[in-house]
């Protein structure tokens, strides 16, 4: 599959922006609360949260203490900066081994930015130890360089970026995966960051920027929604009452559609 050519990196306003909005957001997330209590208890399952790109897991307090107040037995990745390295993935596999064994139970992964991609990987490496993939505006397919940071990911990461995505990250995991993407992101194209709809795949959209997605109420609302199904019992995001006003179908439009599924 082969995104649409028009798939470009967001407008410089978008980025130059994303600090304010980010900052914004957060401090808007008090006035979120009742959503977020709102959102269902867990079952006490473990969760293991991915920092994005440059970041370590301080930048996923938030989200991690969210999910910790709903009954989740929470981790953090512990591999400190995030520069994309495909030398963590043997000790990420290690961890999320440690974590499923410590609890006798699948984990689920939560994964922001560069670290959906991590999560992605490890559910394809180790499905059988992994409950659902949640990823936070993760650019895991479409052109590579759709993004205003792609040239500090090659510093970071020392790989080099080509035009074309790695086709591997694309491919959805074999567990229940579910995409949250902003519109107004910032970092990356949301085209790159968003699943066609299939039987225990969904994307969820949301408003806000792409460093704010981690401390973002409507963010924290759905991944807490979506780690709530019961196990073996997946149905798609719906949220219910003044709730469904909060958030708009990602497919409103024909547009948005090919956007996403591509062209053959």
């Amino acid at each position: 599959m082969v995104m649409p050519n028009n798939v470009r990196a967001p407008s410089k306003a978008l980025f130059i922006t994303e600090p304010s909005r980010s900052m914004t957001e957060f401090g808007l997330l008090p006035l979120g609360l009742p959503l977020i209590l709102a959102a269902p208890r867990g079952d006490g399952h473990p969760v293991m949260v991915f920092p994005g790109m440059a970041a370590s897991d301080l930048s996923t307090i938030t989200l991690r203490t969210v999910l910790a107040n709903k009954g989740y037995r929470v981790y953090g990745w512990d591999q400190g900066r995030n520069y994309g390295s495909e030398e963590l993935m043997d000790p990420l596999l290690s961890r999320l081994s440690w974590i499923r064994q410590k609890h006798g139970a699948t984990v689920s992964l939560v994964g922001w930015s560069l670290g959906g991609i991590y999560a992605r990987e490890l559910a394809k490496l180790a499905p059988h130890d992994v409950r659902c993939v949640v990823t936070l505006g993760s650019p895991f397919k479409g052109p590579s360089k759709a993004s205003n940071v792609w040239r500090i990911y090659e510093i970071l990461s020392r790989n080099k970026v080509q035009d074309d995505a790695d086709p591997r990250f694309s491919v959805t995991p074999p567990v229940p995966t579910t995409a949250i993407f902003s519109r107004s992101d910032g970092i990356v194209a949301w085209q790159s960051c968003a699943e066609k709809p299939g039987p225990k795949v969904e994307s969820i959209e949301v408003v806000g920027s792409h460093v704010g997605l981690g401390h973002n109420a409507l963010s924290l609302y759905a991944i807490a929604d979506r780690l709530a199904q019961p196990e073996h019992s997946w149905a798609p995001f719906s949220p219910r009452g003044v709730r469904r006003w909060l958030y708009r179908n990602p497919w409103r439009d024909g547009e948005s559609r090919n956007a996403v599924e591509g062209q053959v």
